[in-house]
This record gives C-alpha cells, sequence and structure tokens, in this order.
C-alpha cells in the first residue's frame, strides 16, 4: 500500500466545492479544508506507486477549481 498526501491550492472560493468533489473519488481516505498556503488537503493509498500517480494527474488534477498541487509521498522511517 502506497499513502501520499496530496496539498491543493484552490481558486477563491472554491475550497468548499473542490473537498466536496475529491472526497468521492476512489482512493481518497481524507479531505480537510485547511487554513494557510494551501486550502484542502488529501491523504490518499493506492496499490502501486502507478496507480497513485494516475490518480492524483487523472482524477484529482482534474477537478475544476483547482490551481496547483504538491504530492507528498508517505515513508515509514
Amino acid at each position: 500500500m502506497v499513502q501520499a498526501y496530496i496539498l491543493i491550492q484552490t481558486e477563491v472560493g472554491k475550497a468548499r466545492d473542490v473537498a466536496a468533489t475529491i472526497a468521492d473519488i476512489g482512493g481518497v481516505s481524507k479531505v480537510d479544508s485547511v487554513t494557510g498556503p494551501y486550502d484542502v488537503i488529501v491523504l490518499t493509498e493506492a496499490e502501486t506507486v502507478d496507480e497513485l500517480g494516475s490518480l492524483v494527474v487523472s482524477r484529482v488534477q482534474n477537478v475544476p477549481g483547482i490551481t496547483r498541487t504538491l504530492t507528498c509521498s508517505v515513508v515509514h522511517l
């Protein structure tokens, strides 16, 4: 199992809509609206790194209202 956090910046006033849309995407474990430089933080899970990449590029980044994403893979030290 591969996990990653996706930090998302949205257009002004779109954070709630973006979070609601992303919550319905398969592979998304948790969605939180936050304050600071990012508007939404998403925890994702996939079986492989390739599946995770596909989830981010093909599903999450295509959600209307997103202006920028930063994907942070989870490592277990």
